[in-house]
């Protein structure tokens, strides 16, 4: 009966980071820099909002796209921090975390044999639910414009069956953002084209130096834009699975469907929860992002510091530094180093083809975790 099974799941392997990290399980005293998730605990007052719907008894359905109360705090959040206004009665919809908010966009926009431009290194969530749709993923090398994804690439790639284009900013596994003036070009380009943006802004509170800016800001953009927030990375709320898309009436509409009939709605208790975060915790990110941006210039001063060829991120919690010179695969070194340092770290490779020859760190840890990783590091290169 295998046969039976859908063709394009079967094509689908396990993520490479999943892959990488299921082999932890042997070596529990290793130090693990492969961790995308912040490791501050969820606020005291978003968890103590928690309870307290728990004791209210609000633990039944919600409508498919969410309590009013909680868009409506997201729309008052992304017009207060980004100057995006959204309609949070028909055009913003909760969902189970930023991949559910993915899974739902992909689904209502794309179709068999068309096609989806994205930055590579690529996320590895972003690949399978494409090929899922039936659709393309037409990666492009951002290596040598300092991993990102400018407006001549994407006219380099277009094609007739070009649907979409997915905009990561901040990018995992890279760090890196699209600023306004490339923005700008990106909108000129796409403006007057039938082609729908997923804009992947997860990271948006997690910006150092500079401040976030959104394509769906730009003349023409909003009414072909999706985009994708939530509170995981910004509350440290990855086990809650708050998500959330904000997109005009027309594709909000048929969203909903999907996400009605894929999960119902969004956890209750998490709703209230994600209700507080927006409400009464916009000073939260704040503080992570001090922390992070201190453990962000160690790291990177120590790579550099080591010889390694290194991008500086603007955002998010990786950093992607170049291991060619080792004439090493990304795997090979990975496995090599977890076995002789007890250091884990995650292959390029996991991050599409064009990942190939570079590791990813995370520096959501500790600074003496981060010290002692990075001392790892530096003695196994030491052999080459």
């Amino acid at each position: 009966m295998e046969h039976l099974i859908y063709k394009n799941l079967k094509k689908i392997e396990l993520s490479g980071i999943r892959k990488f990290t299921n082999m932890l399980v042997d070596y529990p005293n290793a130090i693990n820099l492969t961790i995308g998730q912040p490791d501050f605990p969820t606020p005291q007052h978003v968890k103590d909002k928690a309870k307290w719907a728990i004791d209210q008894n609000f633990t039944s359905y919600t409508p498919n796209a969410g309590i009013p109360e909680l868009r409506k705090a997201i729309s008052q959040f992304y017009e207060n921090q980004y100057g995006l206004t959204y309609n949070p009665l028909d055009e913003i919809i909760v969902t189970h975390g930023a991949s559910g908010a993915l899974t739902i966009a992909l689904r209502t926009i794309l179709e068999e044999g068309c096609e989806v431009i994205l930055s590579a290194p690529a996320y590895p969530g972003y690949i399978p639910l494409i090929e899922l749709c039936g659709a393309i993923p037409v990666c492009v090398d951002t290596a040598d414009t300092d991993f990102v994804l400018t407006a001549e690439r994407i006219q380099q790639h277009l094609t007739d069956k070009t649907r979409c284009i997915i905009l990561p900013s901040p990018c995992n596994p890279v760090g890196t953002i699209i600023e306004g003036e490339e923005l700008q070009k990106i909108a000129s380009l796409l403006k007057d084209k039938e082609i729908f943006v997923i804009s992947d802004e997860i990271y948006s509170e997690l910006i150092y130096e500079k401040s976030h800016q959104s394509i769906a800001a730009y003349e023409g953009m909003r009414e072909k834009t999706i985009v994708i927030n939530g509170v995981s990375k910004s509350h440290s709320m990855t086990g809650w699975r708050i998500g959330y898309t904000l997109a005009p009436r027309y594709l909000t509409k048929e969203m909903t469907k999907l996400n009605g009939y894929y999960i119902s709605c969004a956890t209750s208790i998490s709703q209230y929860a994600a209700l507080e975060a927006l409400r009464a915790g916009l000073n939260d990110p704040v503080e992570m992002k001090k922390e992070y941006k201190e453990r962000r210039d160690y790291v990177y001063n120590r790579l550099v510091g080591m010889g390694m060829d290194v991008v500086k991120p603007n955002g998010a919690f990786y950093i992607f530094p170049s291991i060619k010179h080792t004439k090493m695969s990304s795997f090979d070194f990975c496995i090599d180093l977890l076995k002789e340092q007890e250091l884990a770290t995650v292959p390029g490779s996991a991050f599409s083809s064009f990942g190939e020859g570079y590791i990813r760190l995370s520096f959501a840890q500790p600074l003496e975790v981060l010290k002692e990783g990075m001392d790892r590091l530096e003695k196994f290169l030491g052999k080459f």
